[in-house]
């Protein structure tokens, strides 16, 4: 088989053959269109190919991605894988494992989606405009999805899980297959009519065939006609459907579809508490301030009020009368003479007081006067000698013998003649 180019369907018949033995088919080329397209994180990519014969899964690692891949590989696009199948004896398949790959053009699918949703476009479908607002708080939402499967597992346990009181209705729908698109345009009418908050439509992942009823027209103009706000779920985040376009909202999976059509109700509860302690701390602010406001305006009533203007009269009244009687006569000379009396008795305290000073002063110059006096001296045996022109003798020097002197006792006075005279060089000392 090495250096053809086979279908899809020959690939599988002759792989099925050898199904049971350890067999490597080596360089071979498969032509198909690309479904199932994942660029997983770890860097290599897994898909399908597929023709009108059949599907064959393939892979490209990661290490062959710079050399064997140069465009970005899209769902619908028309390839030629060069590569290795692998048969897996433990696991019972087999894979493609693509070296490289070659564009060929579009797929049929895809040709068909772009051209829809170009003809929508232009038909103002996806206008923003005509987005309806997703409700808040919807208690009552409606699905239209596949009743087993596990989008509407997901659904429910995190409706449930944000508010344990929602209640969920839920159309059956077929979401693929021939009679999926007329499945999901009844379960949208249907539930439009019943008044739901809120629409959720969409299912779980799969290849662009298996999503395919969410990309015919039929389905976009049931959603765009659609009274009640309707978010699309189909798919995986990277799966892009005609009905993600059209919706209200699109939600990346089921689950994201739930987180966003359901309110937490745990989350909502402590807003509320949160906003009633607000709310309650600020009326008690108010309060306090309008009783503060009241207290004021009842002070000024009370200063306004007559009966507090009388008491203000009457007491100005009281004091004019005092200032009135203080300046009577009778008053006016009563004080006079009560001030009279306290200058007098505090002049007769003062002339006592200096009067007392003045006797100390005196006893104190009388004692020294009294030790200063000759009389005195006169009594402890000295004497006071004068010549005979009363003069008083100080010096023997200025005597001479024969002069007369008159020497003074403390009692009695003698009259002398002066004999000799002895002149000491140190004076006299007693």
């Amino acid at each position: 088989m090495s250096g053809q180019t086979y279908t899809v369907g020959q690939v599988n018949h002759y792989i099925a053959g050898l199904f049971q033995e350890d067999f490597l088919l080596r360089r071979i080329r498969v032509k198909g269109e690309v479904s199932n397209l994942i660029y997983h994180k770890s860097g290599h990519i897994y898909f399908s190919l597929k023709d009108s014969s059949g599907v064959l899964g393939a892979a490209m690692w990661r290490s062959q991605r710079s050399s064997g891949l140069t465009f970005a590989m899209r769902e619908g696009d028309q390839v030629v894988v060069s590569g290795t199948v692998q048969v897996y004896e433990k696991g019972g398949s087999y894979k493609l494992i693509a070296s490289q790959i070659e564009k060929e053009g579009l797929g049929d699918l895809y040709v068909r989606f772009e051209a829809l949703k170009k003809q929508l476009s232009e038909m103002g479908m996806f206008d923003a405009s005509y987005k309806k607002q997703i409700p808040r708080y919807a208690t009552k939402i409606g699905i239209v999805t596949a009743p087993t499967g596990a989008a509407i597992r997901d659904i429910i346990q995190v409706s449930k899980r944000r508010y344990p009181g929602i209640e969920i209705v839920l159309y059956p729908a077929l979401v693929q297959g021939e009679k999926a698109v007329a499945s999901i345009v009844r379960g949208i009418q249907t539930l439009d009519a019943m008044g739901m908050d809120l629409l959720i439509v969409g299912r779980g992942g799969g290849s662009m065939e298996d999503l395919w009823a969410f990309n015919e027209e039929s389905v976009a103009r049931a959603i765009f006609d659609c009274r009640t706000p309707l978010i699309s779920a189909v798919g995986h985040e990277t799966d892009t459907t005609i009905a993600d376009f059209v919706a209200d909202l699109r939600a990346p999976t089921p689950s994201a579809a739930a987180e966003l059509a359901v309110f937490d109700y745990a989350s909502l509860q402590k807003d509320l508490r949160s906003k009633r302690e607000r709310m309650a701390s600020a009326m008690q602010y108010r309060l306090n301030t309008f009783r503060n406001r009241l207290a004021d305006i009842e002070h000024r009533l009370e200063t306004a009020s007559p009966q507090e203007m009388i008491r203000n009269l009457r007491g100005r009244l009281d004091g004019a009368r005092h200032r009135l009687d203080q300046a009577h006569p009778s008053r006016r000379i009563s004080l006079m003479r009560e001030e009279v009396l306290r200058a007098r008795q505090r002049l007769c305290q003062d002339m006592d007081r200096r009067l007392e000073q003045k006797k100390q002063l005196l006893a104190v110059a009388a004692e020294r006067l009294d030790g200063l006096s000759p009389v005195r001296k006169l009594a402890s045996g000295f004497s006071y000698v004068q010549d005979k022109a009363g003069r008083r003798v100080e010096d023997a020097g200025k005597l001479k013998v024969g002069d007369f002197i008159h020497i003074y006792l403390h009692r009695g006075q003698l009259d002398a003649e002066v004999s000799g005279i002895s002149l000491k060089k140190d004076g006299f000392k007693g």
